[in-house]
């Protein structure tokens, strides 16, 4: 016998079990309605929304950061038992962004036979998460499986090397610091340069000389470290911090991850870094710093809560001038229309992107047949809006794509669609005559939408 007044016999009965029950009629036993969590929409946002357990306790996910929030303990005190104390959390996700994000990322998934895909939109003007999804998923109303290690939020949880998407950020701190204009030049003559007995190639060598937008769209790894190191290792190191990228992001998301910094920072490490290896973050991390390289120099944490523009710029660091962030977008643009990112250039969004291949550590050493691709876009590129992300973990290549595993050919793919079918949702109304250039000289690249 127990000396409880009040014990659990069995929860979550079926109404026929509790009918069964009663009619036993046992002194003492009663019967108790209890509210259980439910997710209409299934696996949307699942990451995002996280579960609770059967008492209603939030163990991931926003349901964690709730109830994390004091409301758990307002509820065990019974003061806040009522409704109407309580106002509706709101989220700054999209429902309808949410089930394309992922319906586009299932079948690509599929097509492109990886092992792993992820993704996220992010408003750039106010740092709001509209749409995550990271694959394989679970559903929160069986969350059992979300135990499984790759069932993880890759975007929050997973820490990648980001490969030529940090690209941009080189090129940014150089044009910031005053060490490189939008008209410099780098030599990429020999195709390599030494550091000690390191040896580093370029991807896609074009054996001349590059202006700074030409070191964006040809992925040029020689420019990118030419860059990084007129600005020298302590004030890349200076950068990328303020850039938070080598500290862990937290959001309103419990869950998250500490990028994985080298210890001893030297000038090989700047030269590897400042092409995308070397240092691995959380996807979000990259996201944010983008985000701000594009919106006119503003960096904010990302957030999962709804928020104006004006409650997002309390929170802002201003971390580039708007010059600089001006030229990223246009950097952005001419490689949207003539470089890599041309498979998401869909017409009348004037589309700006960058792809990033970068090939998988497998026991301590690069796999070559192994890539982790990810492909950043931003839509429209002369005042953005949106920013696209899209990871494919192992894509394979495939009939069409001539055997290409590499970013464009899988992320890219993918990116376009998205943009075509959130575009419309999201009120962005295409256009078709180009905006005018920022920069008159750079006409002969191709400046904004013109084609």
């Amino acid at each position: 016998g127990t000396k409880k007044g009040f014990v659990w016999v069995k929860r979550e009965i079926t109404p026929r079990q509790q009918a069964e029950v009663y009619r036993l009629g046992i002194p003492g036993v009663g019967f108790l309605p209890e509210h259980k969590r439910f997710y209409p929409n299934g696996p949307a946002a699942a990451h995002v929304l996280g579960f609770a357990n059967i008492d209603n306790i939030g163990i991931a996910g926003m349901e964690k950061y709730i109830d994390s929030q004091g409301l758990q303990d307002l509820n065990g005190a019974g003061l806040a038992t009522e409704a109407s104390d309580l106002k509706p959390v709101k989220l700054s996700i999209d429902l309808r962004i949410e089930h394309l994000l992922r319906d586009e990322l299932v079948k690509g998934m599929e097509r492109f036979r990886a092992i792993a895909a992820a993704g996220a939109i992010l408003d750039v003007t106010t740092g709001e998460v509209l749409a995550l999804v990271s694959l394989p998923d679970f559903d929160p109303n069986n969350p059992v499986d979300a135990l499984e290690k790759d069932r993880i939020n890759r975007m929050n949880v997973g820490v990648y090397e980001m490969g030529s998407t940090f690209k941009a950020l080189t090129i940014a701190m150089a044009l910031d610091s005053g060490k490189a204009t939008i008209n410099s030049t780098y030599s990429t003559a020999g195709g390599m340069m030494r550091f000690g007995r390191q040896v580093i190639k370029e991807y896609h060598g074009t054996g001349r000389t590059l202006t700074v937008p030409e070191v964006f769209v040809h992925s040029s790894n020689m420019g990118s470290i030419k860059m990084a190191l007129a600005v020298g290792v302590e004030g890349h190191k200076a950068f990328l911090k303020k850039m938070m990228q080598l500290d862990r992001m937290q959001t309103e998301l419990p869950e998250s991850a500490a990028p994985i910094v080298p210890q001893r920072w030297g000038e090989i490490n700047t030269a590897t870094i400042a092409f995308g290896h070397g240092l691995a973050v959380a996807p979000i991390q990259a996201l944010a710093a983008v985000a701000a390289l594009v919106n006119g120099g503003y960096l904010m944490k990302p957030t999962f809560l709804k928020r104006s523009q004006e409650e997002a710029m309390k929170v802002a660091t201003r971390v580039i001038k708007p010059e600089t962030s001006e030229a990223l977008r246009f950097i952005m643009r001419i490689n949207g229309e003539k470089g890599s990112a041309r498979k998401a250039d869909i017409p009348g969004y004037f589309v700006g992107g960058k792809t990033g291949t970068a090939e998988k550590v497998i026991n301590g050493r690069y796999a070559k047949n192994k890539n982790f691709t990810t492909f950043t876009a931003i839509v429209p590129s002369d005042k953005p809006r949106y920013l696209f992300l899209t990871i494919y973990d192992e894509p394979k290549g495939y009939a069409e794509s001539g055997g290409y595993s590499t970013a464009a050919w899988n992320g890219g793919v993918t990116t376009g669609k998205l943009i075509e079918r959130a575009a419309p949702l999201l009120g962005i109304v295409p256009r078709f005559d180009p905006p005018p250039s920022p920069f008159p000289l750079m006409a002969k690249l191709g400046a904004w939408g013109s084609r």
